[in-house]
């Protein structure tokens, strides 16, 4: 291995599937990678977590893989010495063969021989998946060993948490091995095509386009994409993929620039005469009568909600969004209330403790606001079938739920500073461009939920009480933009004859 300098992996390799130039920035200007976020920290750290749970549906496997992840070979040694032995079930073998190293998940003899089982964090098989486990079983092959057996592990999203962790019930083991087979033959060339790719002295010539984001969201975005100004057809709201790169493709990048004859939807096209002409939109008729509609004391409810692939609670599903933390503004006459929950990180199920403050906070009567109702509605539905108890008044509170996105997301309102998003964090700073997240700590909704995950697990090492400050007040920020935002509405628009 010391004679080539650089190596195919199984993340490398798919990565030149999906894009040679990706592939060639990560092997010779790594730097210009973009900036790994918590978010996707903690999708990788959801995968890891997986990934060694799943190592319990083969127990007393041998793990191969070195205390750094490059150092190949140490774990090529280990996985000789697990195979000269004889060993079973060894836990990421090491494998190299023509400039490719990969590391297998789960690699098991039993007495039809051996079989090799790749572990995904996802919830089904994905075409992506069979690419990846068809290049590791080529390099495991290559090596000698005759495989019986190509099986993907993933999660089973029906499993329901009722005790200790049930890891036969957890997970589902799915047969690949004619897929994986149907792909092996092209397997090769492909290697060889991206070997001849990395050992280029010049970047490889590839536009951008629709695979800069599938199957992955590449790496290098900021890197390829940094020549694309604002107001540009990329940011046409709901405007297919395809079309936004015909457009692209024909040297139109400004909104301002899209033919008139070029087809949109009524949306999209509010959205771009919005830009051409610096117009609003305003249809005053439906937004009275939603304003006309909204029966006081107004509360303004979000919530903040972490998931897990391994459920992290009894009555818990794999990915099923389970509520840490709320805000509640209460809005009657001229005076405002807030109220609010955050969850203790002391690994006990917080929902019950949830609905009760919860319920009391909202009070009896009056609407309450959310933006985007189907979120907030769904959450409290699963509490209720985790909890029946409390149907009647978590049904009641469902009942008062109404969405102030809707006016946006309808059209009936719209200004260019939206940018065609009815996202609060694009109607706020268009509406009320005094309030911004971009001064909180915490300041958008995937940081609050990683957050939350890595001090309720034990694995947050920051500071602990200024930490639970700043989910507090991003929360609050998100319910008292909506106090602001209707507030705007109504100045602008004068409808509500009496909002208590």
């Amino acid at each position: 291995m010391a004679k080539r300098k650089y190596y195919l992996s199984k993340s490398t390799f798919l990565k030149g599937l999906q894009c040679e130039k990706a592939l060639y920035y990560h092997k010779h200007h790594y730097n210009l990678k973009d900036e790994i976020t918590e978010a996707q920290q903690a999708i990788f750290d959801q995968g890891n977590l997986v990934g060694e749970l799943a190592h319990q549906l083969f127990p007393d496997g041998i793990n191969c893989q070195p205390e750094l992840f490059y150092e190949y070979n140490k774990a090529l040694a280990s996985t000789k010495r697990a195979l000269d032995h004889g060993r079973p079930v060894i836990y990421e073998a090491a494998f190299f063969f023509n400039g490719v190293f990969v590391y297998a998940d789960i690699l098991v003899e039993d007495e039809e021989g051996w079989k090799f089982y790749e572990v995904k964090s996802s919830t089904s098989v994905k075409k992506i998946n069979i690419r990846d486990t068809a290049l590791q079983s080529y390099v495991i092959e290559q090596n000698g060993i005759k495989l019986k057996d190509v099986c993907i592990v993933h999660l089973d999203n029906t499993y329901e948490r009722d005790g200790e962790i049930e890891v036969e019930k957890l997970f589902t083991k799915t047969s690949v091995l004619s897929e994986v087979k149907t792909s092996l033959p092209r397997i090769p060339k492909e290697i060889e095509r991206l070997k001849t790719v990395i050992d280029r002295e010049t970047i490889p010539e590839k536009s951008i386009g629709a695979h800069c984001s599938s199957p992955y969201t590449c790496d290098f975005m900021g890197q390829c994409w940094n020549h694309i100004p604002k107001d540009a057809v990329f940011d046409v709201g709901n405007l297919h993929t395809k079309k936004k790169f015909e457009l692209y493709n024909q040297g139109i990048i400004l909104i301002k620039d899209i033919p008139d004859e070029f087809e949109l939807s009524d949306k999209q096209r509010m959205q771009v005469e919005g830009v051409k002409n610096n117009t609003s939109y305003v249809d005053s008729m439906r937004l009275n009568q939603f304003l006309d509609n909204l029966c006081g004391p107004l509360y303004f409810l979000d919530f903040e909600t972490i998931s897990s692939g391994v459920p992290l609670f009894d009555r818990t599903r794999p990915y099923q969004q389970i509520p840490f933390q709320y805000s509640l503004h209460l809005q009657y006459a001229d005076e405002i209330e807030h109220f609010e929950f955050l969850a203790e990180t002391d690994g006990k199920d917080p929902r019950v403790s949830f609905i009760k403050q919860f319920i009391l906070d909202c009070g009896s009567e009056g609407d309450i606001l959310v933006y985007n109702i189907s979120f907030e509605q769904n959450i409290i539905e699963e509490l209720i079938q985790a909890f029946p108890d409390y149907l009647v008044p978590l049904e009641g509170i469902i009942r008062r739920l109404k969405d102030l996105m809707k006016p946006f997301q309808k059209g009936w309102y719209y200004t260019p500073e939206m940018k065609g998003s009815y996202s609060i964090k694009q109607v706020l700073p268009a509406l009320v461009p005094e309030l911004s997240y971009k001064k909180l700590s915490i300041n958008e909704g995937g940081t609050a939920s990683s957050t939350f995950a890595a001090m309720a697990n034990g694995s947050f090492d920051g500071d602990f009480k200024q930490t639970r400050k700043d989910l507090l007040q991003y929360c609050k920020m998100d319910t008292y933009a909506m106090v602001e935002i209707l507030r705007v509405l109504w100045d602008r628009f004068n409808s509500l004859a009496h909002r208590d």
